[in-house]
């Protein structure tokens, strides 16, 4: 085959054009294979994926976390095989077994990409619009890690200066969080991403007219990006030559994310199955697998064929990857020596360590007085941000009832930004009223990396936010949700903005710890504890905090276990447990001082994080809830659906099994039911049951 390049623009041989059709034919007999899967994107994407991979991308294959490389999101997850193929050419771990393994138990190449999972995955795709998503947080972060390390270097001269890379489809497009995430995007002029629309007017139903017709890239650029569009070659594949020149273009744009809309045919060049909604999701079939090949000069007979000389070629990534990777190094070489302190910083960070001392900072609070636990959890949150400077943050335009500005002089806001406090590298983040673009963003700055990052709402917002939830437990991210106003106790907002399923729902969620402290002194140890869980046990957190004041107690090192005993019976053994959770232990506390006074000996247990409680051992768990004390209460303002697990048979549970209702929430909590003397009178109930059992 000629390695002569067919134009100087852009070296583009035979032999590339050859690595494009093996992919393709990877793609279809992958799907074939298996018997399901989605070849069609996969193959008319193959020319974008292999530029990207192949010509543009700055990435080592050899060292899948190089702080320096580019990233690449492939949004539309469900054509993963345009991803997974080119990990396999590339060389960075896949080998065509894995491609064989496609879609089946145990193997690398899951239906939808997974991050952790399969190497050289930066994400987990899969829900359309997360991805676009992810990638925008991803360069809000490289933003933020270039201020941390290196603000003073001209544009694109610093070795944190890199690309991220999307490919996004149009059931991307038409999901509202790409248009949340793509509006901040523009607002924040995030010059370091480039977006590749795969316009192929199909979608499972067919034909894209049959419900999206707008005019995208007059919408981007309306968001304020850079828009191109290339139209397909002559042959109706891609123009490789006119792709090239786009997205070297659209990263030459630093003041604008850019969007290149390129028009394509499904399943190109299958002789039958191209341009329709069956190569969307289906196996091409044997006839037409084997009529593709024809096409492409393949023998129809072979079933995933690699031929050397293509294996070769494309393999030689792999150096040119550990040659940017060594010149990155000699870059960052010389900025450590002319930046000792940040350098110092930048190994700390990268290795997911904390500030020396940095614990000294979080405030202990002093037991007696009244507190929100949402203001004290804004107070640690700005000692906190005095010292762990790769803490940033912010809210989805609650800032002053979630109590999440971390510094109110330094906002995370583009050049030209009229506001005072406006900085590029700045420590609080405008999210917007954007929950759900919030919590996805919120994910692709943890995949980024170097930075620990937390987003504020309502908790009955936290709706908004669940697909992203979801994802961030998938990929056990380390990051932090501040989900304030988390009960009737809000108040007069009424129904519409009191969560009353929340705290049930989120904790059904793999992998998510929800944390729901009684006061001050439980939140300040819970920040402390999810600070620390963020490097030994990466895992989303969130917090659930109160309008209203609460009680202090005095602090507690049983908050880090999830459970613990707030205040022991007197006067003998336990009769009764009563177990509180957030502002409701100052019930099970009033509760337990009737109760002790009538001399039944009463133990209350406060149980900020039933998921961490679980993470202890059996003894530890049986030392706060006693086995052998079967008369148990739970009190949590919210449905009971966590509690029957621990109250057992003979226990109670006074809880809220309906809606809110607009009024103070001292009301609320009386005529609803949430009161010391329902919690007294469950206890009765509970012993008395209990006895005769």
């Amino acid at each position: 085959m000629s390695t002569k390049p067919t134009t100087t623009d852009l070296e583009w041989t035979e032999l590339d054009q050859r690595a494009v059709d093996t992919a393709r034919v990877l793609a279809m007999d992958s799907v074939q294979k298996v018997g399901n899967g989605h070849p069609g994107t996969a193959m008319s994407l193959a020319p974008a994926a292999y530029l990207l991979f192949q010509k543009l991308m700055r990435h080592d294959p050899s060292d899948a976390g190089w702080t320096g490389r580019d990233r690449f999101v492939l949004s539309p997850g469900h054509t993963s095989l345009t991803l997974y193929v080119q990990l396999f050419m590339a060389g960075y771990g896949l080998e065509l077994s894995d491609l064989k393994a496609f879609r089946t138990w145990g193997s690398k190449t899951p239906g939808h990409p997974e991050h952790g999972h399969t190497r050289g995955v930066e994400t987990t795709t899969g829900p359309l619009g997360q991805g676009i998503a992810n990638a925008v947080g991803m360069a809000m972060a490289a933003r933020y890690e270039r201020g941390l390390f290196d603000p003073e270097a001209p544009k694109g001269e610093s070795p944190f200066d890199h690309t991220i890379w999307a490919i996004v489809s149009d059931g991307d497009l038409e999901e509202g969080i790409s248009a949340e995430a793509s509006s901040l995007a523009g607002h924040q002029k995030l010059g370091n991403i480039v977006a590749l629309y795969d316009d192929n007017h199909i979608s499972i139903e067919g034909d894209t007219e049959t419900a999206f017709s707008e005019d995208v890239l007059k919408r981007y650029e309306a968001y304020g990006w850079h828009v191109q569009r290339i139209e397909q070659a002559a042959s109706g594949d891609f123009d490789v030559q006119a792709l090239y020149a786009a997205l070297k273009a659209a990263q030459a744009e630093t003041e604008r994310p850019s969007i290149i809309a390129a028009r394509t045919i499904i399943a190109w060049p299958a002789p039958n199955a191209q341009n329709t909604e069956a190569s969307h999701g289906s196996a091409l079939g044997e006839a037409e697998v084997a009529a593709t090949k024809r096409v492409m000069g393949f023998d129809p007979e072979q079933h995933f064929q690699v031929e050397d000389e293509v294996f070769t070629h494309v393999r030689k990534v792999v150096d040119r990857g550990r040659e940017a990777h060594a010149a990155w190094d000699k870059r960052i070489q010389e900025w450590r020596e002319a930046n000792p302190q940040r350098a110092a910083d930048f190994d700390r960070i990268s290795a997911g360590e904390l500030p020396d001392g940095w614990e000294k900072a979080i405030p202990v609070f002093p037991a007696g007085k009244d507190v929100a636990t949402r203001k004290a959890s804004g107070e640690v949150l700005k000692a906190l941000g005095g010292v762990i400077p790769e803490l940033w943050g912010g809210s989805a335009d609650l800032a002053g009832s979630n109590n999440t500005t971390i510094d109110a002089s330094s906002s995370f806001l583009p050049e030209g930004n009229p506001l005072p406090e406006a900085n590029p590298y700045g420590r609080t983040i405008h999210f917007g009223i954007r929950e759900h673009a919030m919590g996805s963003t919120m994910n692709g700055i943890a995949l980024h990396g170097n930075t620990r990052v937390y987003g504020g709402t309502f908790l009955v917002f936290s709706d908004y936010m669940r697909p992203a939830v979801r994802l961030a437990a998938l990929m056990k991210l380390p990051v932090t949700y501040v989900w304030t106003h988390d009960s009737i106790g809000l108040g007069e907002d009424g129904p519409t903005h009191q969560p009353v399923e929340h705290m049930a729902a989120l904790r059904a969620i793999p992998g998510l710890n929800m944390v729901r402290p009684a006061d001050a002194n439980e939140t300040a140890i819970a920040w402390r504890e999810i600070t620390k869980r963020h490097t030994t046990h990466p895992a989303p957190h969130g917090l659930a905090l109160t309008r209203q004041n609460v009680p202090t107690y005095e602090a507690n090192e049983g908050v880090a276990k999830g459970g613990y005993v707030l205040f022991e019976a007197e006067g003998g053994r336990p009769q009764v447990i009563l177990v509180g959770t957030g502002s409701e232990v100052q019930l099970a506390v009033e509760a337990r001082e009737v109760l002790q006074a009538e001399g039944i000996p009463t133990r209350v247990v406060s149980m900020p994080s039933v998921e961490w409680f679980e993470e202890q051992d059996e003894a530890y768990r049986d030392g706060v809830l006693l086995p052998d004390v079967k008369a148990r209460v739970a009190v949590e303002a919210g449905i009971g659906l966590t509690w029957h697990r621990y109250v057992g048979e003979a226990g109670r549970i006074v809880s809220l099994e309906h809606f809110g209702a607009s009024a103070d929430y001292k009301v609320l909590y009386r005529e609803f039911g949430l009161t010391s003397e329902a919690v007294v009178e469950a206890a009765r109930e509970s012993i008395a049951d209990a006895n005769r059992r």
